[in-house]
């Protein structure tokens, strides 16, 4: 058992950062005149958190505010917020501009930033309108994130302080104390790594409880995986290789990288004519093919669109085989229906299994079934990656 003066040492805690009093940094944070406009909106379950740095930002930055609350809570402050078009929701994912790419003119003014875990931040952005209809931009780091007392989704993903903080030195340059903050950032885990058993206990409790065989690359890196899915044309074709089997050659192959957002969408000229029923299929408009380009040249551009360490996720079963009509060097390939989320039952369809695991989806993304099977394969992707434990499906399998 402890003695008494262990006990008490324990109990003693500093109500602003929230650590023990013999771990309290607070004297190394420092106070930063920053210019940009600050609103941090955070989860009321990361409120009391120890390695919260969202309180610390806010310590730090004179122009900067904090609201905590419930989801609905937050709706309400939100629908009375004034927002215009200088502000920018610190947000990553499909539709975000990367920040540091903006002229002078379109950077914002005001930052959102949306605090708790990534779980946390992903419900608070799918829940609350207010914050869908804000502009989002986002960051395009080369380094990992110094956060090692927390698990990161991805390892190119950062703490609410260190994205605030690069986005601030960035709009800002010419801004004082953004390395002193780091460092006292640094500071706090570098002390708690010191404490392994400590450290370990943190890093066991958010590890996601996986479903049954999702792949590691899924659970733990999503920088090099590449969703891929591709319309097939009228007729049949030859594929070029002399001796292989007649097969359907793309007409439409679109494909995204799931933590940058970068795109590749190319019409591929079929090999006959469409009708009017195959357009009205793809649900395009019949001028789609008017800048079709060969196959030839969708083999060298998918190529160099390529990386060596890419990872291509599909969720329909014929993009196996478009993906060697394509070609490109030899990739790793994750066949996301195989995925076994629950022992002996099988996936049916995406639409069914989304709906089951209330898994929404960006609707936006672009004209036509390609896109919209393609945005459900990417969020069936990052859900696979955040879930802890998957709730068994409502429907019926097959």
């Amino acid at each position: 058992m402890p003695d008494e003066q262990h006990v008490q040492a324990w109990r003693e805690r500093c109500y602003e950062c929230y650590r023990p009093i013999d771990l309290c940094f607070c004297n190394q944070i420092p106070t930063i005149d920053n210019r940009t406009d600050v609103l941090i909106f955070q989860h009321m379950r990361e409120r009391f958190h120890p390695f919260n740095t969202a309180r610390i930002l806010q310590k730090s930055l004179r122009n900067s505010n904090m609201i905590v609350d419930h989801i609905e809570g937050l709706s309400k402050i939100l629908s009375r917020t004034p927002f215009t078009k200088e502000t920018g929701l610190l947000y990553p994912g499909h539709g975000s501009q990367i920040l540091e790419e903006l002229p002078d003119h379109e950077r914002p003014k005001q930052l959102v930033i949306l605090d708790g875990t990534w779980h946390h931040t992903k419900t608070l952005f799918r829940d609350i309108p207010q914050l869908q209809a804000l502009r989002k931009v986002r960051l395009a780091p080369t380094e990992p994130s110094r956060y090692g007392i927390r698990r990161e989704p991805d390892v190119l993903f950062l703490s609410t302080l260190e994205a605030t903080v690069a986005a601030l030195r960035f709009l800002e340059p010419e801004t004082v104390g953004f390395e002193k903050l780091l460092a006292a950032f640094e500071f706090m885990v570098a002390n708690q790594m010191a404490h392994p058993k400590s450290a370990d206990s943190v890093r066991r409790k958010r590890r996601p409880r996986a479903p049954l065989n999702i792949p590691k690359i899924l659970r733990d890196d999503l920088a090099n995986v590449v969703v891929v899915y591709g319309e097939t044309g009228p007729g049949v074709d030859e594929v070029a290789n002399e001796g292989a089997d007649r097969t359907r050659t793309p007409v439409l192959w679109v494909a995204e990288r799931l933590v940058s957002g970068e795109r590749f969408e190319r019409t591929i000229a079929p090999c006959r004519k469409p009708s009017p029923s195959f357009f009205k299929h793809l649900e395009l408009p019949e001028d789609t093919f008017s800048n079709a380009i060969p196959m030839e040249k969708l083999r060298l551009e998918w190529e160099l669109f390529l990386r060596p360490n890419d990872t291509l996720a599909y969720y329909f079963a014929n993009c196996f085989n478009l993906l060697d009509v394509v070609g490109g060097p030899p990739h790793r390939r994750i066949y996301l229906k195989s995925i076994q989320l629950h022992r002996g039952q099988k996936n049916g369809t995406i639409e069914e299994l989304l709906t089951a695991l209330n898994v929404s989806f960006d609707n936006s993304s672009g004209p036509g079934r390609a896109h919209r099977r393609l945005a459900r394969t990417i969020a069936l992707a990052r859900y696979l990656n955040q879930c802890s434990l998957v709730p068994k499906p409502s429907f019926t399998t097959r």
